[in-house]
């Protein structure tokens, strides 16, 4: 007999064996017999011993059992917390969606405060500093949508793949965001003190000679001037940390987006993306704030009082600390990098969440593919298949060109708008980027976040979306009539006007008054007369004394200067003390600061307003699966369109409206003086087309979606019938006003 054990038998399976013998008297004789005559039957029996006890399919379904053991244990282990191996269980509590919201609004508001705070708001610092034009700070500014430009597609199509983790690739990119910021702030240490302590009196010292053209100067200039850097390097060095700053935020607005909107509800997920976007609007306004109020500080001022040279932040030549702000950043990156790792590529219910969703994508009027949804984005050879399909979808790309032409107008006015203010109403550098902080705050994380929450609200459909962009954009143009609102030049002697009481045919900085003075044009350090007129230097308004009162320096005796002397009493010695010019800027007349300041208020909030319909419209008009390829492609045409150029053609147009260039014997260095009125109408201009293209592509989006369902296939030959929906109605939310059969082939 066999041991039966050794199977692992159970009695009722015996039980059930003596069973199909029944009516068998000797169960011995009849065994017996079978093994002396029916070898056969042996042969027959034994193959099937096994199947009946489970021998051989047992330990193959065990071997199947362990494998899938072994793989669900990984796929938990991969959806916990942790770096590597080191996966906690306290650490498992942080592994919600609030929790991955907190550290990706985060790197937002991060990448916001660098790239669109610190660097807007030093931008007319590093060109002074530098000797850099607008058109060359343009290219700075678009280094980082080139970088994001080359990125995106692989990025968002790599990192959105099933398999890929998300988290891993964000915080992958705060640490090269870091990276970015601190080789931004490079070129202060690089570049040595900006005034020393040892500057020379700049005043007018009369030579028997007349006439003291640049050329004639040249080679005293080297010796007197103060050394100009290498413009060429530090441009380098500014521009691949701008591309530095592009590559690692790559990935936060494509996969940090669907990260999101993977782990939330539908309906929660507008709120989740509006909080992530507002404190995306955030970052630049608190850059805008913090640069502004570090720009109060002297850019050497750990080494240099500036009161020791006679300079306040409301000089002509000051220098704020524009490096503090991304040395601070950089290292608050690499800080929040680590959390970010630790994600899991899923959070749990995702599975869950991702059944419940229910498709919005754009119906296309061919039939379906045989092949699964996915299958376009699971292998890179079907890289051109899936950017096909979305190319084929007309509200998609209606909606890119609407983000292109926006995107156009944020980074422009983004890049330069502090410096519109700076110089149309002759503030301070610091003043101009604390006014943008005050406006961006409130309307653009205000506008971000109540897009998001009216499209919750009101629970609008995509097409109502749709709707919504066009209403706010119309009402947005409206707006950007605030630069109309011109100030007229300011008073510079031998620019805008003609030195006060000398008649001259045409201006020229030389005059009459300062022929004998032997004055550099590449000493531009600008005074302010009693008449309120702006001088090239104190050289060039014929003043033979300078005298420091405390902080600042007054000069007297100066011959181009016709006026009452003003009195400054100086804080130590109680002496008060006469002069013709003083070393700041003059006042301006123009009082239409705040008004413009409300209407920009008005335009900015409108366009952020827009800003979560437009995302949420386009994440609905495409399939789930194709989300993260999507935004990346939508990316590429935002920055190859919009964000790219648009700093270069802003650069470009102020560039042009420059009417006195720093000049040396070498080159020309930053624009020293704008005309405001042609800088005025340049924005304008820019303002109104963009926002009417804007218009114009939303509404054609609108014009153009087909809504699930507005399509269907008929049941005969597969011929296609496509009815055209425009809008809601009480019935099914979507009536039928304009219907169009399209039958294959008639």
């Amino acid at each position: 007999m066999m041991d039966v054990c050794n199977y692992g038998i159970s009695w009722h399976c015996i039980d059930d064996n003596i069973d199909s013998m029944a009516g068998v008297d000797n169960i011995g004789l009849e065994m017996s017999d079978e093994l002396t005559s029916g070898v056969m039957d042996m042969h027959e029996t034994l193959p099937r011993i096994p199947e009946q006890f489970g021998d051989g399919p047992m330990k193959e379904e065990i071997k199947t059992d362990m494998k899938s053991s072994m793989e669900i244990q990984n796929t938990l282990t991969k959806t916990l917390c942790g770096w590597l191996c080191f996966r906690p269980s306290y650490l498992q509590r942080f592994r919600t969606a609030k929790w991955a919201l907190f550290w990706l609004c985060w790197a937002g508001a991060m990448q916001g405060m660098i790239v669109n705070g610190f660097i807007n708001v030093v931008i007319t610092t590093i060109e002074k500093r530098f000797g850099l034009t607008s058109s060359e700070t343009g290219l700075i500014a678009g280094g980082y949508d080139i970088a994001s430009f080359i990125l995106l597609i692989p990025v968002s199509y790599i990192g959105g793949r099933a398999k890929a983790s998300k988290p891993k690739y964000v915080g992958v990119g705060i640490l090269v965001l870091g990276i970015g910021s601190l080789l931004f702030a490079s070129p202060h240490y690089l570049a040595g003190p900006y005034r020393g302590d040892n500057q020379k009196e700049n005043v007018c010292q009369r030579m028997s000679v007349n006439g003291s053209s640049l050329l004639s100067n040249c080679n005293d200039e080297v010796e007197t001037m103060e050394i100009v850097p290498n413009n060429g390097f530090y441009l380098m060095i500014f521009l691949v940390a701008q591309l530095l700053h592009g590559a690692g935020a790559a990935p936060f607005y494509t996969l940090g987006v669907t990260y999101l909107d993977e782990n939330v509800s539908k309906k929660m997920s507008s709120v989740y993306l509006g909080i992530y976007y507002t404190m995306a609007v955030i970052g630049p306004a608190l850059g805008y704030v913090i640069g502004g109020e570090l720009l109060k500080l002297y850019t050497d001022f750990l080494t240099v009082d500036a009161g020791s040279i006679g300079m306040t932040s409301n000089s002509n030549v000051w220098i704020g600390a524009w490096w503090i702000g991304f040395v601070g950043a950089g290292i608050i990156c690499f800080v929040i990098a680590i959390p970010i790792l630790a994600f899991p590529a899923s959070l749990p219910g995702a599975m869950e969440l991702a059944k419940e969703k229910v498709s919005e994508a754009h119906e296309k009027s061919t039939a379906p593919s045989q092949s699964p949804p996915s299958e376009a984005l699971s292998k890179i050879r079907q890289l051109p298949r899936a950017f096909t399909e979305l190319l084929s979808n007309p509200a998609f790309f209606l909606l890119n060109l609407a983000g292109a032409s926006e995107g156009l107008l944020i980074a422009g006015f983004a890049s330069f708008l502090p410096k519109f203010i700076e110089n149309q109403f002759s503030v301070s550098a610091s003043s101009a980027a604390v006014l943008m902080g005050l406006v961006t705050v409130p309307a653009g994380g205000g506008g971000t976040f109540l897009g998001g929450y009216l499209i919750k609200r009101w629970n609008l459909p995509c097409s109502g979306i749709l709707k919504f962009c066009i209403f706010v954009t119309a009402a947005c143009i409206i707006f950007t009539f605030a630069f109309a609102l011109s100030c007229p030049n300011l008073n510079f002697a031998g620019v805008t006007v003609a030195y006060n009481g000398h008649a001259e045919n045409s201006l020229s900085l030389n005059s009459k008054c300062n022929s004998d003075c032997s004055c550099l044009r590449s000493e531009f350090n600008p005074i302010c007369g009693v008449d309120q007129v702006t001088y090239y230097s104190p050289c060039h308004g014929g003043c033979e004394q300078e005298i420091q009162v405390t902080d600042v320096k007054v000069y007297q005796n100066c011959s181009c200067i016709r006026g009452i002397k003003a009195n400054l009493t100086s804080s130590t010695s109680n002496e008060t003390i006469y002069y013709d010019a003083i070393n700041t800027k003059c006042n301006s007349i123009c009082g239409y600061l705040w008004f413009f300041v409300a209407l920009a208020f008005g335009m900015m909030l409108m366009t952020f307003l827009c800003t979560m319909p437009a995302l949420a419209a386009t994440l609905r008009v495409i399939r789930e699966d194709q989300r993260s390829f999507a935004l990346g492609i939508q990316w590429i045409k935002v920055r190859l369109l919009g964000t790219i150029p648009a700093p270069m053609i802003f650069g470009a147009l102020i560039d042009d409206t420059c009417i006195l260039w720093h000049e040396t014997c070498e080159r020309s260095g930053a624009c020293l003086v704008y005309d405001n009125y042609y800088m005025s109408l340049y924005m304008l201009a820019l303002g109104l087309i963009g926002k009417t293209a804007s218009l114009l592509f939303f509404f054609l989006a609108w014009w153009c979606y087909v809504p699930p369902g507005g399509r269907r296939i008929t049941p005969n030959n597969g011929q296609t019938v496509a009815t055209i929906m425009h809008c809601e109605g009480p019935n099914n939310n979507l009536p039928v006003q304009n219907s169009t059969n399209l039958i294959a082939g008639s």
